[in-house]
């Protein structure tokens, strides 16, 4: 599924169980709020909060009732519509008393909602919102002109996803052929020099062969050893790796989803800033990206990936089934793949690590969404929908992914999964998907070059073109870009896979 349209579908799977909890048919939980008499209610204040995503349901109704239990505040969370969301939000805030006092939204559209008048600067009293509960990106996805205008509650990015049992059995191989090397040293130590055992016949000569044992703590230092830590140690990993019968590719990614395919670019384009809103800093054709690119385009004699016949849901679902050793994949594997091993479909360990840098010289940046509560410019109960909204991304985030499958932005939080707990790890190393509504459409236009590159077009002139369209959308007039000579490619070592 595309970028623009993951982020969208949760609203759009929305509708109908919005329709259900407008006509009074929710969650149990939610409905307990509902049906509170009125006189029980009366001294206290009482704040809406809007919301799209159907998972968080429960968890946002156990949530609310506990702080209205701790703050004689009643929280109202209403589930809605994600359909032209914010434009819902504005008409309400300024026809109705049934508007939201706080919401929560993706960081692309904090601009959007600011310029509406739909955003409000924190108040954070308690000082929650800093480097010790947050990571960088996290920080800078809330950021706007300067300021800090929601508070980080959970996100999405992208990592690399191991057949961690086919890790093993390699590392296990690779030891035993070192201790037995060693072992055949040691038995030509023992003999003289006219090649005769030192030992007399009889004692101790021709003993019974030890069946290999590896330290546990020593093959899982061999298989971290052997996770690439490059796009080029996955090349070599390919050209010499002996695959099980049912491994149909070394390494297979979604080469038509841009949010995918992004790391590649990601330490090298700038669009907006680490903020993502500035259109001053806005830098999409140079060297360092034009080499990550040719570098990306070389992988296609590799892994030969039809971008037509390729999504992710598949590349998902033929890493469950085994056909793959590497793959690039967003949180909701994790999810995925345990509820696969409770079916008898995954019999094998996996793992989560940092996306590979390309090689020694390019590194590499994944891209992250991250998804905030705000409070509503509007509101009249702003102090405590403030208190709220910390409340729920702060004190409260320890059991969002337990409950809703949402990894929470919060540093610190405990997994019972070590693989959820390598998706926050590469969170905190990603680019945050910027804010600005003059290049919205970014995000297609990358796309489509990644394709054509991908697919054989020029690096250079590709990007050109696409960093010119994009310019001429955020100054208003004609944009060139002066052209950037392709380097010459440096050919990978080895052979064709």
């Amino acid at each position: 599924m595309k970028l623009w349209k993951r982020i969208l579908a949760v609203a759009v799977v929305a509708v109908a169980a919005g329709v259900l909890l407008y006509f009074g048919i929710g969650s149990n939980r939610l409905a307990s709020l509902e049906v509170i008499p009125d006189n029980a209610l009366i001294s206290r204040p009482t704040i809406n909060l809007w919301y799209t995503d159907e998972a968080l349901g429960d968890y946002l109704g156990s949530v609310a009732l506990d702080f209205s239990e701790e703050k004689n505040v009643r929280v109202i969370p209403k589930l809605v519509s994600g359909l032209e969301y914010l434009e819902n939000i504005n008409r309400d805030s300024l026809q109705t008393n049934t508007y939201p006092d706080l919401y929560i939204i993706s960081n692309e559209s904090l601009e959007k909602a600011s310029l509406s008048g739909l955003v409000s600067p924190i108040r954070d009293e308690a000082g929650a919102v800093n480097e010790s509960n947050f990571s960088r990106p996290a920080l800078e996805a809330v950021t706007y002109d300067g300021k800090l205008v929601g508070y980080p509650f959970y996100f999405e990015t992208s990592a690399l996803v191991y057949n961690k049992t086919y890790m093993e059995a390699l590392a296990l191989s690779a030891l035993e052929a070192e201790a037995d090397a060693l072992a055949g040293e040691e038995a030509m130590q023992e003999l003289d020099e006219n090649g005769e055992p030192l030992v007399p016949d009889g004692v101790g000569n021709n003993p019974e062969p030890e069946t290999f044992t590896a330290d546990e703590a020593q093959l899982q230092e061999r298989i971290e050893a052997m996770i690439p830590a490059t796009i080029d140690d996955i090349l070599t990993f390919a050209n010499s790796y002996d695959a099980p019968e049912q491994v149909e590719a070394v390494f297979k990614w979604d080469v038509a989803d841009i949010f995918y395919n992004y790391f590649f670019v990601g330490n090298y384009i700038d669009v907006g800033g680490p903020t993502g809103d500035n259109t001053e800093k806005i830098d999409i054709y140079n060297l360092d990206s034009i080499k990550c690119l040719m570098a990306y385009q070389d992988l296609n004699q590799f892994f030969s990936i039809d971008p037509e016949e390729v999504d992710y849901d598949s590349v998902v679902r033929e890493f469950i089934e085994g056909k793959l050793v590497f793959t690039v994949a967003t949180t909701d594997i994790v999810a995925k793949i345990e509820e696969a091993k409770k079916n008898g479909e995954f019999p094998y360990e996996y793992g989560v690590t940092n996306i590979s840098n390309i090689n020694e010289e390019l590194q590499t940046k994944s891209l992250s969404v991250t998804n905030a509560v705000v409070v509503n410019g509007y509101s009249q109960k702003k102090d405590i929908a403030n208190e709220f909204a910390a409340y729920l991304t702060v004190d409260r985030a320890q059991n969002l992914y337990e409950r809703t499958g949402r990894m929470p932005a919060r540093k610190g939080v405990t997994f019972t999964s070590p693989q959820a707990e390598a998706f926050g790890r590469e969170y905190g190393l990603s680019v945050p998907i910027p804010k600005m509504m003059a290049t919205s459409n970014y995000w297609v236009q990358m796309e489509i070059a990644f394709t054509r590159i991908w697919s054989g077009d020029g690096v250079s002139d590709t990007l050109k073109a696409l960093s010119e369209k994009i310019m001429t959308q955020v100054t208003g007039q004609p944009f060139e870009e002066e052209y950037i000579e392709e380097p010459e490619k440096e050919e990978y070592a080895g052979e064709e896979e």
